[in-house]
């Protein structure tokens, strides 16, 4: 098992720096949200888990189909698989509210997990696989399952099974992590290419199961455009969808699989596409007179088939939290200042975008970007920035740890819309999150940026801030319910790459439609008549 997963504390994202926030920050946070409560995360042997609802009988089954080291009943296995890593899952470990899983399984072979779903059919106990355990949206809280449940670890399932340089394919277990793929494919001057913020966490087979993002995901596409193939094991059979890099034979059962999060099958294997590891790198930030400027040039870019690889817009709100951490400073922030106010510049929105591959594409594509970016007013902010997000762009989910200790309400939520819809629906879930989280105090402070740009539109992703209330976990599915009412009201999605899970299902309908959700749990009773795969996910059962 991954040593990460072995070590983390279940009450937090992971160890940080300790350093806590900084003065700036702390600054920002009383001046534009308010002073928090401090409340201090409990330690790793005070999370407390109820007993497990596995009599000794039924352990003792599971024991002798994968052996009695990798049937794990005690309370820290069990504490470390309790739920995932959302604001909610965090609170409720803190809160000393966690429900944790009756027992943690780790199969080492397809097989294995063939009897393992067998035996959870036949005595009736719910099976959720786990990866990383870096779910946002609920999609391993086993709280909500209304029977005993087992996590199926797919720590062992880790291995790179095959390399084909010429196709630039590898295939691998659904138990690899991001770092340690890379690592592997680096020694044949290959990546993947796929960077999520949860990258140092998440497994290969979560971002096929969730069609993850990462950060690069405009030049690289998401997760689901890297499978050429995957091994599913349901109760009902393996499956063995895809083949080649396209086929007309029928509907795609690959794309069916993809995005199902556990409720169809087990992801044991995965082929993806891989790309050579690129000669240079570029990034560089730049500043627009204002959102609506920064948008026009991002839509620019994608319709004309410009687009950079990495490409993030900030709106005002989290352009002036960036400039304040990471900017530039002496003759380089009093040039900005000065720029700024020539152009009446009152509320500036910054971009990062990075170009990869070979020198000359680089320096091509480089070029024309920038051209674009500064016919919308764009103006450079110099390498600094553009290198600062990159060197910390993993560093979110450590924050939030801090924030939360200095008991703040720190969340995100994510969407895609049409690019002429864009701007009225980040107006439109901004304002619903302030109103459903307004205090005395002078927050909450809502931020966003686009970080996945398409021909036809964009991604939204909102981050929020608020001061915690005397019911946090209240205070958060109201205003998330809220939010989420208004993207279902706008005609955007409810999820662009965090998945469903528990957290969205009640919204899927919105999105599909009635009869949509219908063929989902036609397949799901196919697959899986008795219900036992992660039930609750999808809204399925």
């Amino acid at each position: 098992m991954a040593a990460f997963e072995l070590d983390h504390d279940p009450t937090r994202w992971g160890r940080g720096s300790g350093d806590g926030l900084t003065d700036a920050a702390q600054t920002f946070l009383v001046q534009q949200v308010g002073v928090g409560q401090a409340r201090q995360a409990p330690g790793w042997d005070d999370v407390r888990v109820g007993p497990s609802r596995l009599g000794a009988e039924l352990v003792a089954g599971l024991a002798r189909l994968l052996g009695a080291d990798h049937v794990l009943v005690d309370d820290a296995a069990r504490r470390r698989h309790a739920g995932g890593l959302s604001y909610l899952d965090l609170l409720a470990r803190r809160l000393d509210a966690v429900s944790a899983p009756d027992a943690v399984v780790l199969p080492g072979s397809e097989a294995d997990v063939t009897e393992v779903l067998a035996w959870c059919e036949a005595n009736g106990v719910a099976a959720v696989t786990f990866g990383g355990g870096t779910s946002v949206v609920g999609g391993l809280r086993t709280g909500e399952v209304d029977r005993p449940s087992i996590m199926v670890s797919m720590a062992r399932l880790d291995d790179v099974l095959d390399v084909d340089v010429e196709s630039h394919l590898v295939t691998v277990g659904a138990g690899i992590t991001g770092p340690e793929l890379e690592r592997i494919l680096a020694t044949r001057g290959l990546t993947l290419g796929h960077f999520p913020q949860s990258w140092q966490r998440a497994t290969i087979g979560g971002y096929a199961a969730t069609r993850s993002a990462g950060q690069s995901s405009t030049g690289y596409g998401r997760s689901d455009e890297m499978v050429e193939s995957m091994v599913v094991v349901t109760p009902r059979g393996t499956l063995r969808v895809g083949r080649v890099a396209a086929s007309a034979a029928g509907p795609d059962l690959r794309a069916l699989m993809i995005g199902s999060e556990g409720a169809f099958g087990v992801i044991t294997q995965v082929t993806l596409r891989v790309r050579a590891v690129p000669a240079v790198t570029s990034d560089t930030a730049v500043v627009f007179p204002d959102y609506e400027a920064g948008l026009a040039a991002f839509r620019a870019m994608a319709q004309s088939g410009a687009t950079a690889d990495v490409m993030r817009l900030s709106d005002p709100a989290e352009t002036a939290v960036t400039l304040a951490m990471s900017g530039p400073a002496g003759r380089g922030a009093e040039l900005l200042d000065r720029y700024l106010g020539v152009r009446r510049v009152r509320e500036p929105s910054m971009a990062i975008l990075g170009w990869e591959g070979t020198r000359r594409a680089v320096a091509a594509r480089r070029v024309e970007g920038l051209g674009m970016l500064t016919r919308h007013g764009a103006v450079s902010l110099g390498p600094t920035v553009g290198a600062a997000w990159r060197r910390h762009r993993f560093d979110g989910p450590f924050l939030r740890d801090d924030l939360m200790d200095a008991g703040y309400l720190v969340e995100t939520l994510e969407t895609a819309t049409h690019w002429s819809r864009l701007t009225e629906l980040r107006s439109t879930v901004e304002s619903v999150l302030r109103a459903a989280l307004a205090d005395e105090g002078p927050g909450p402070y809502v931020m966003s940026h686009v970080s996945h740009v398409y021909d036809t539109g964009a991604s939204l992703y909102v981050t929020v801030l608020a001061r915690q209330g005397d019911d946090p976990v209240a205070q958060w599915r109201q205003a998330k319910a809220a939010a989420t009412d208004a993207l279902v009201a706008q005609g955007a999605t409810i999820t662009h790459h965090h998945g469903v899970g528990r957290d969205h299902a009640p919204w899927l309908n919105a999105e599909v439609g009635s009869l949509g959700v219908d063929i989902l749990q036609s397949v799901k009773q196919k697959l899986d008549p008795a219900g036992v795969l992660n039930p609750g996910v999808l809204g399925l059962s």
